[in-house]
């Protein structure tokens, strides 16, 4: 028995902002966004759309791919580092969407990698006995709402968005076939929003700071993920007992497409192995991997049996890593899938 995506799905929201746009409004020249990121446009939410918006839609679309419906779901996970608002969780909010009745429902915050240790939890979660059997695994995030569009280094970077797959178990031989998850000590300030939290409650002071925004060390982050990805790679293939010319989809985080280059190379992939949204979408948060990975299979580059590769790195700082063999159809719960 293991577990296997049995559907995926993905919300971007309408509003285009192009790298033309928002180097005029920051004061930068196009070319420079480009040179430095490879992102051409991104998505912004709707004033009214809230990060369990965005999820909700997602979910919505990878409950339809898999031939199920909320009803079916025992457990919603969403990965997310802005939530709706801090109590309850972000997947409360979702569950209530859905109308999801009988699923426990809870967040998980791992920045940029969280996806991949939602993933990796419902996996565990739903081999551990006689519990869950299906879950809804989201990766959603509104960096809008968070940004300093007055730091051209990391405003640059990111949309809104998000991804969502179901999975469930299934006993022939595919699915999730190895992962592995880690994080780094004394890293924690590489990425971070200052205050809102327990150490430094909102006030005046922190508000007119503006240490609620997102910040970044880029530098130290890019350095540190260009040591540590092709690492998460090779550990999960190793685990696997398969080789990296055996992968036919590589699906990475969408942080940078300089970073994407770097990593092709590092990687020594074959030309069309790895699958990018970067330059559409920009990085996404938590949404980037499931988004991207809902990309390729709309653009039918997965197919039954395809060994699929999904890294990812984050604040914290955070890694994930998980080797897929690729699922159609099979037998989910004694029925289709």
């Amino acid at each position: 028995m293991n577990t296997a995506i049995l559907g995926t799905g993905s919300y971007l929201p309408e509003t285009v902002v192009t790298s033309a746009e928002l180097g005029r409004r920051i004061g930068v020249d196009e070319d420079w966004i480009l040179r430095k990121t490879g992102i051409r446009e991104r998505r912004l939410a709707a004033p009214d759309e809230a990060t369990s918006d965005l999820a909700a839609y997602a979910a919505q679309e990878a409950l339809v791919s898999a031939g199920m419906t909320a009803a079916d779901l025992d457990l919603i996970i969403v990965a997310t580092s802005t939530p709706d608002q801090p109590i309850p969780s972000t997947a409360c909010f979702v569950q209530s969407a859905l109308g999801a009745s009988r699923a426990a429902a809870f967040d998980v915050d791992a920045v940029c990698t969280g996806f991949m240790y939602a993933l990796v939890s419902a996996h565990a979660m739903l081999l551990a006995g006689q519990g869950p059997q299906t879950a809804l695994v989201v990766g959603a995030d509104t960096y809008s709402r968070i940004l300093d569009y007055g730091d051209r280094r990391t405003s640059v970077l990111f949309g809104d968005g998000a991804g969502a797959v179901v999975l469930g178990k299934v006993a022939d031989g595919r699915g999730l076939l190895a992962s592995t998850l880690g994080s780094e000590v004394g890293t924690t300030e590489l990425v971070r929003i200052p205050a809102g939290g327990s150490r430094r409650p909102a006030s005046h002071a922190t508000v007119e700071s503006g240490r609620h925004y997102f910040a970044m060390e880029g530098r130290e982050v890019r350095n540190l993920a260009g040591a540590v990805l092709p690492d998460v790679a090779n550990q999960v293939l190793k685990t696997a007992e398969i080789e990296i010319d055996d992968i036919d989809l590589v699906v990475p985080h969408q942080a940078n497409g300089v970073m994407l280059a770097e990593l092709e190379e590092s990687l020594s992939l074959k030309e069309g192995v790895m699958h990018k949204t970067v330059a559409r979408y920009g990085n996404t948060g938590a949404a980037s991997v499931p988004v991207t990975l809902h990309d390729a299979v709309l653009a039918g580059r997965i197919t039954r049996d395809d060994l699929v590769l999904m890294v990812a790195f984050g604040g914290g700082m955070t890694w994930g890593g998980a080797l897929m063999r690729w699922t159609q159809g099979g037998r989910i719960l004694g029925r289709a899938a």
